[in-house]
């Protein structure tokens, strides 16, 4: 049995890059994601996160150096031709690892309802790359998905280095990825000039569709507003705070509705008010004002209403998130949504429940935030 299992081990390069694909890889993957959402990635302003994912950016960019010289004949060492199948292998590695990483940040801080497409596109890339090996050889490709993944990274990298937000941060992130992938460009164009040549139409078309189409996603609301992330959210019957607690006033339902935000179900009555809570996080440094947006569904019109928004000033660093809450006084029957926005008009969240009217208050139990 054992000299059985040994015949089955790669007994050379070749053979362990495609041992490493067939068994290696899927576990891999699933170990980085469960890795970065638990523990290295739980925030985005987490340096040991932020350095995990800076050094996939710099492997990436070696293993493409390697690959072209190689391609091209500038390397010949008989040590590096010999590994040389797994070099893709490596940056496969590399660009799996940021994509992990990024659908754990992305999807913290995303509204599904809004944000979904963008979330599916980083799903589908880091799916794909298990199927990418061959792909990063080519010279169009290579920068294609480096591009996207330096982009997606400065997106949420310097709003908090300079503790900002908002369409200027992005619009510098765009602008620094596009100087930093020209430079890279520029970089091989010296080294192989041959090969950057032959595809640099190619590689500009390439970089200006993924240029454009994350300035569509941003400016349309479907890239999520990182760093900023709904920690927590609920509507309630009351809250106050005492000391360095929110006591708030909830309704008692299953356990497994905590992890809801959608379909609850408010009982009031008649006059009374309904508070909504939010625990909004925000890195270390970085000052914004939020709104709670509270609109009613017009059955009439088939369309949602503002019925009033009301702005809250939050400061990052708590882990938990910056807590606050809005009243609406009076609320009638219907139903309503609360949106939790910036100031720039991004959905950070939403909390959407259904009033019904009742005679005699419901009973209610107190939980502590």
């Amino acid at each position: 049995m054992v000299k059985r299992y040994l015949q089955k081990l790669p007994k050379n390069v070749e053979e362990l890059a495609h041992w490493y694909m067939r068994y290696i890889s899927p576990l891999s993957l699933i170990a980085a994601l469960l890795l970065d959402y638990f523990v290295l990635l739980r925030r985005v302003d987490l340096w040991i996160g932020n350095l995990l994912l800076f050094s996939y950016l710099v492997l990436a960019a070696l293993c493409i150096t390697v690959i072209n010289l190689v391609e091209a004949g500038r390397l010949r060492h008989p040590w590096l031709l010999t590994a040389m199948p797994m070099i893709p292998v490596v940056a496969q590695f590399a660009f799996g690892g940021l994509f992990a990483g990024y659908l754990s940040l992305y999807s913290r801080s995303a509204a599904v309802e809004i944000s979904w497409i963008f979330i599916l596109i980083i799903a589908a890339l880091l799916v794909g790359n298990e199927r990418f090996v061959r792909l990063y050889t080519r010279f169009v490709f290579q920068f294609s998905i480096f591009f996207t993944v330096l982009f997606s990274f400065l997106i949420f990298f310097l709003p908090v280095i300079f503790g900002k937000i908002g369409p200027y941060m992005f619009i510098a992130s765009g602008v620094l990825s596009l100087v930093i992938v020209t430079g890279f460009y520029y970089f091989l164009h010296y080294l192989v000039p041959e090969r950057a040549k032959a595809e640099s139409t190619s590689v500009a078309r390439s970089i200006a569709v993924i240029f454009i189409t994350f300035n569509t996603l941003y400016f349309t609301g479907i890239i999520p507003p990182l760093p900023l992330a709904l920690k927590d959210a609920g509507v309630y019957h009351g809250a106050a705070r005492v000391e360095n607690e929110y006591r708030l006033l909830a309704e008692p339902t299953e356990w497994y509705e905590a992890y809801l935000r959608y379909n609850a179900v408010f009982h009031s009555t008649p006059g009374e008010s309904a508070y909504v809570y939010t625990a909004i996080f925000a890195p270390t440094g970085l000052k914004a004002t939020v709104f709670h947006e509270w609109q009613r569904y017009a059955e009439g019109a088939g369309e949602w209403t503002t019925e009033e928004i009301i702005p809250f000033y939050i400061v990052g660093g708590r882990d938990g998130g910056y807590r606050g809450y809005s009243i609406k006084s009076g609320i009638a029957s219907g139903k309503w949504r609360v949106n939790v926005v910036t100031e720039f008009g991004q959905l950070i969240g939403r909390v959407a429940f259904d009033v019904v009217e009742v005679p005699e208050p419901v009973p209610v139990q107190v939980v502590v935030r």
